[in-house]
């Protein structure tokens, strides 16, 4: 691609602004100096977790309190944290602190919280639960977070600059035990992501001690030790030994975990106590809730959310007679109280990304943790190089104190003392300043002789050191001393129970309904029709009772859910599946029979379609001059019942219903001295109650009252103009002769 001259701005439209010049660029070069380090940086510095378990941010934050001195001492207040990580983080307080809460033990995220916290940090387990404000809650480093932070003063790991260059950061934690198998970790970068489900730690060190032990220990050993995923929030796994096996060999593929539960017969209840990790008690209530409402969960007569100080519980009502295992595995079948977490174990190795299975990452975290430990031990190789090269030259003077006196008292300058020093006993500068930085009190044969019995104590550390150093295998034993150690202070029990398969409560699936497209028609007298749009055709004249006429039509499908407002101010719920597909040609359902309506009652409106939302409206005309504009949103039950009385106003009779969705649109209202007016939806105030009595929309004088209400009456009118009104209430206007014969001819009344 032959590259352009740049623009200029001579060349540019007249009148527009300068801008600054136009570069054509070939995209695999746009791709390689703009995205591509846009997505690297994504990957290494955000997304994806390293071999310590933590993303950048995790370690910046945790790093920031452990130099604050949070590892003992009192909790202090989150926002102070987080103000001070921002000279590591610099990407706002709510970044940070949405990170510390998933550290939190108030959270209850992970299985081993890193930080002990004080307040209301949310729940792991709920959407809606939001944490408090940092100036509301308090931190402090946990006991455990110890072991991540071990050797970190002693060169076990590097550090680097920070984003400022003002201090130095880690770029991993040198954690004692694999981190990144016992804290769970997600992210999404740029064409990858990362997904790490959480394992027991006891279990993950005996793993890791098997490896050390012997490297060609196999998967189903593995399996035998490392049993399965473990969740802070319990649950059972249904285990598959060839699924896991997948887990472990590839990092890919998913785990099965279901709620735990527990019947009571006293109050015929069943009590949900721990739910899978990757769903939330919101999800399974709205799911829940739908079920009922299409009417699958008949045998549920309420449930609750009952999370208190006791802990996690959802409370689920039965009806007598219910089996409570047959219901939970309906509810484990189509609700998210069963549910999968999709495993993919991508994680940073040198800053490259690799997906890797149990077994991979635990042998890249024994190399991680070998270099760690050999740098802590070379750290103290050098210190102790260091102490016994000075005690070795403090041996020097124990020959001759005196003369060591005499040196200093000789000297005329300060600065000759330390090479007179020097000379005077064949030592070193290091030496001799050490010497001479002793107090003239503890210059005498006893302080010294105390100081230097050490020498064949450190001598034989060092030797002991640089064997371990050398030796591979006692590096590997010194590392399953510490697993053995971490599992003896901090191992628990498993929270997630296994279960396997054939122990799992089936339940035939229900018989699925077919869904088609139909037609609905409801007449007057209480007629309704369900019509595929194949039996409209060519036949779509109603067989209708004497007197009757359609009332309306709408279009849905065979699922559809239907409501019918009555005249007796009461809605009634049906779904379209209730009901027999029929012709043109037939009377229908009687709908009063099908649905058991009040003797007398009658259906004036039928609403198709279950959306009752707040942007939707209900909009009411009632005789005596009133209107009522209320969201749909008034109608949600928990249960969606079948019927739901007080839907209106039953103060004065119902002359007109309508929807309104996001737009106003006009209403025509006739009274029976043939007087009209037109006025917008927009004017009708909007109440929060349905069973408000409405605002007055027009003035009425003596025993007139409202006839009729339209929304489609333009093409009835030669000219509507006469009759808009732009406030209410509003005075009607005598119809024009023109449209009171329109009216008596077209408009049924």
């Amino acid at each position: 691609m032959a590259r352009k001259k740049k623009s200029t701005d001579s060349e540019r439209i007249p009148g527009t602004q300068p801008s600054a010049p136009v570069i054509t660029q070939l995209i695999t070069e746009t791709i390689e100096e703009n995205y591509m380090p846009y997505v690297m940086s994504v990957i290494v510095s955000r997304a994806i977790p390293a071999i310590d378990g933590f993303k950048p941010a995790h370690r910046k934050l945790l790093y920031t309190m452990y130099k604050m001195g949070l590892m003992t001492g009192a909790r202090i207040k989150s926002t102070n944290v987080v103000g001070q990580t921002m000279r590591l983080n610099p990407h706002g307080d709510a970044a940070i602190y949405d990170t510390l809460v998933r550290l939190t033990r108030g959270n209850a995220a992970l299985l081993h919280p890193f930080i002990d916290s004080k307040g209301a940090f949310g729940k792991q387990y709920s959407s809606t639960m939001a944490p408090s404000a940092p100036r509301y809650t308090e931190v402090k480093l946990d006991k455990f977070s110890a072991e991540i932070f071990s050797g970190i003063d002693r060169n076990s790991v590097e550090m680097v600059d920070n984003y400022d260059g003002t201090m130095k950061e880690p770029t991993l934690m040198p954690t004692t035990f694999p981190n990144i198998l016992v804290t769970p970790n997600m992210g999404i970068a740029v064409g990858m992501a990362s997904n790490i489900c959480s394992f027991n730690l006891a279990e993950v060190c005996d793993g890791t001690i098997a490896l050390l032990r012997n490297p060609k220990t196999d998967t189903d050993k593995l399996l035998d030790l490392i049993k399965a995923p473990d969740f802070s929030g319990g649950g059972q796994i249904i285990y598959n030994r060839d699924s896991m096996r997948e887990i472990y060999e590839t990092g890919s593929g998913s785990v099965r975990i279901r709620a735990k539960y527990k019947y009571d017969p006293s109050a015929n209840c069943i009590d949900i106590l721990e739910i899978p990790y990757s769903t939330s008690i919101e999800q399974i209530i709205k799911r829940i809730s739908d079920l009922i409402k299409e009417g699958k969960l008949k045998e549920i007569t309420d449930f609750r959310d009952e999370i208190g100080l006791t802990g996690f519980r959802l409370t689920i009502d039965i009806r007598k007679g219910t089996d409570p295992d047959q219901l939970m595995a309906k509810l484990f079948r189509s609700t998210p109280l069963e549910d999968s977490f999709k495993c993919n174990f991508n994680v940073l190795i040198g800053s490259v990304p690799r997906q890797m299975g149990v077994r991979t990452i635990l042998e890249e975290w024994i190399k991680f943790r070998m270099e760690c430990y050999s740098r802590e031990l070379r750290f103290d190789l050098e210190r102790k190089k260091e102490k016994l090269h000075l005690l070795l030259g403090l041996g020097r003077i124990l020959l001759d104190i005196d003369k060591a006196i005499k040196i200093i008292r000789g000297t005329e300058k300060e600065s000759d003392v330390i090479p007179n020093l020097c000379a005077g006993f064949s030592i070193d500068e290091a030496q001799a300043e050490f010497i001479a930085d002793i107090k003239l009190r503890n210059l005498n044969r006893e302080y010294i002789l105390n100081r230097i019995k050490d020498i064949d104590n450190i001598q034989k550390e060092i030797a002991d050191i640089e064997a371990t150093l050398a030796d591979e295998l006692k590096l590997k034993k010194c590392l399953v001393s510490q697993l053995t150690d971490i599992k003896k202070k901090y191992g628990q029990p498993r929270r997630s129970e296994i279960i396997h398969e054939h122990e799992i409560t089936v339940v035939a699936p229900e018989v699925e309904i077919e869904n088609f497209p139909v037609h609905f028609f409801l007449t007057t007298e209480g007629y309704f029709k369900k019509i595929t749009a194949l039996s409209l055709r060519g036949n779509d004249e109603h067989k209708l009772k004497e007197g009757d006429v359609l009332l309306s039509e709408a279009e849905g499908d065979n699922l559809t859910d239907l409501f019918f407002f009555t005249d007796k101010a009461q809605l009634y719920r049906a779904r379209a599946c209730d009901f027999d597909t029929c012709k043109a040609s037939a009377m229908g359902d009687f709908i009063p029979a099908k649905l058991g309506f009040d003797p007398g009652e009658k259906p004036i409106y039928m609403k198709v379609g279950n959306d009752w939302s707040d942007e939707s409206r209900m909009v009411f005309i009632f005789a005596n001059g009133k209107g009522l504009r209320v969201p749909q949103s008034v109608y949600l039950t928990k249960g969606n019942r079948r019927k739901l009385t007080g839907a209106f106003s039953a103060a004065s009779p119902i002359v007109g219903i309508f929807e309104e969705s996001d737009k106003p649109f006009d209403i025509l209202l006739v009274t029976s001295n043939d007087r009209a007016a037109v006025i917008s939806s927009s004017l009708i105030p909007i109440k929060t109650t349905r069973s408000s009595i409405g605002v007055q929309l027009v003035t009425l004088r003596g025993d007139t009252v409202i006839s009729g209400a339209w929304r489609d009456f333009g093409d009835k009118f030669e000219s509507t103009k006469g009759y808009k009104k732009i406030k209410i209430p509003a005075t009607p206007v005598l119809l024009v002769e023109k449209d009171l014969e329109k009216m008596q001819l077209k408009l049924d009344i």
